[in-house]
């Protein structure tokens, strides 16, 4: 029986997988559209002028929370799921709804990305999601949306969802937010600043974490022609009013989700190459994973439109991954394989995600049997006699994609809940799976 309708039939049965081992990943793959810039524009051509074409649409739970929402908010939107193509006609900064409750899920950039949407809106809202979502700050974003003239509030009083507002639109002038615990707060604002009644600037208080993202904001902002003024990613101006203008819009494969497979490359030593991607133009700061693959001794080889990774004797590194942080968990799974200690630093705001990506990800990786020292804002990781486990997830899609890489080595890996991949990459076992030499 091949592994992939193996694996299909115990996520249903038993809700686990058992991973293959000893197989050399090897071929070409596509990754399906980057979730990110997918919900981005969204956002911009639901406040569009005009209909928006959109193509390289991701499906996923993030995706459909975005796309439930903004019908629930009376916009009129048809995407084909089979083509991965959606139209939306723009609202003109018009939200049809004046009143609506809004279920989130586990969807930061969803209900981030909304409660500053709805905050140039006229009405009143809640926006709510799953348990751990309610666990999950939101308080600088609105803290900052009231400095601009609106009414946002934390219903349980710990600055995390549940999410009141009461607005009659965003008066604009000037704000503040902190950017040490998500850099969505930043580019919520920045997206729905174009809508506020006059001129905004945001200033950043402290680190700015995630910067790439911020800057892919930026990006498809002025895809939807709006520019924003930058300084340094400190302070950010935009003119309001002004409307973002429809247009036909590709979205690019998702990098994260590309990682995986590279590293799947790195740790097998078999050679994957990428396409859709570029390492130099990509709107996607996670595509600078494979020069964390580099600098632990696999060739890399881009072209205008692929990546290739191919893997070798690997060795650990010290590295920052502030600026690619959601690709943490797939450097962690390489660095089991290394000759060698890896420390990943700068990550203290990956805590806040789907999971603690720090301490939980520790956990995991003692399993497996690394020597892991947990630190308040990254990991030591020293390759150990590795042995078989079974993997906690924690509801978290990148834990589950990562670790389970490390089953193409280790003989019994056993990955829990495995679907939880589907917040982000329904498919990605079925694809994991096209690349294994061998099956």
């Amino acid at each position: 029986m091949a592994w992939c309708t193996k694996l299909l039939s115990e996520q249903t049965v038993t809700n686990r997988i058992t991973l293959p081992h000893n197989l050399q990943v090897s071929g070409t793959i596509r990754p399906p559209g980057s979730k990110s810039i997918t919900n981005r524009a969204l956002a911009c051509a639901a406040m569009a002028d005009g209909t928006t074409s959109l193509r390289g649409v991701l499906d996923s739970e993030d995706t459909r929370w975005m796309i439930e929402g903004l019908q629930r908010l009376g916009l009129e939107l048809h995407f084909n799921r089979a083509s991965h193509t959606l139209e939306i006609s723009g609202t003109s900064g018009k939200i049809p709804s004046r009143q609506a409750e809004l279920f989130t899920g586990n969807s930061g950039t969803t209900i981030r990305f909304l409660t500053a949407l709805l905050a140039t809106a006229t009405g009143q809202f809640q926006l709510d999601g799953v348990t751990r979502m309610r666990q999950r700050p939101i308080g600088d974003l609105a803290n900052a949306l009231n400095q601009l003239g609106t009414r946002v509030w934390c219903n349980n009083g710990n600055d995390c969802p549940p999410v009141q507002i009461e607005s009659t639109g965003l008066s604009g002038g000037s704000a503040s937010v902190r950017g040490n615990i998500s850099s969505q707060f930043l580019s919520a604002l920045l997206m729905a600043a174009p809508y506020a009644q006059n001129p905004v600037h945001v200033h950043v208080e402290g680190e700015l974490v995630s910067q790439p993202y911020v800057s892919m904001t930026l990006q498809v902002m002025e895809a939807f022609g709006v520019k924003t003024m930058n300084h340094a990613m400190r302070r950010f101006e935009i003119q309001a009013p002004a409307c973002y203008q429809a247009r036909e819009y590709e979205i690019e494969p998702d990098a994260t989700a590309a990682s995986y497979f590279l590293a799947a490359a790195a740790i097998t030593g078999g050679v994957v190459t990428v396409d859709g991607l570029s390492r130099d133009h990509s709107l996607q700061g996670d595509v600078q994973f494979c020069g964390c693959l580099e600098q632990m001794g696999c060739q890399v080889t881009s072209a205008e439109n692929q990546i290739t990774i191919q893997g070798s004797d690997l060795r650990g590194i010290d590295v920052d991954m502030n600026g690619i942080s959601d690709t943490v968990q797939t450097l962690a799974a390489v660095a089991l394989f290394a000759n060698g200690p890896t420390s990943i630093r700068n990550i203290g705001h990956i805590r806040h995600k789907e999971t603690d990506r720090i301490g939980n990800l520790a956990i995991e990786l003692r399993k497996l049997g690394a020597r892991v020292d947990e630190r308040d804002d990254g990991l030591r990781i020293t390759p150990d006699r590795l042995q078989s486990a079974e993997v906690q997830t924690y509801d978290d899609h990148r834990m589950a994609m990562s670790l389970a890489l490390v089953g193409l080595r280790v003989p019994g890996v056993v990955i829990l809940d495995p679907e939880c991949t589907a917040k982000t990459y329904p498919d990605y076992f079925q694809d994991l799976q096209s690349l294994l030499r061998g099956t």
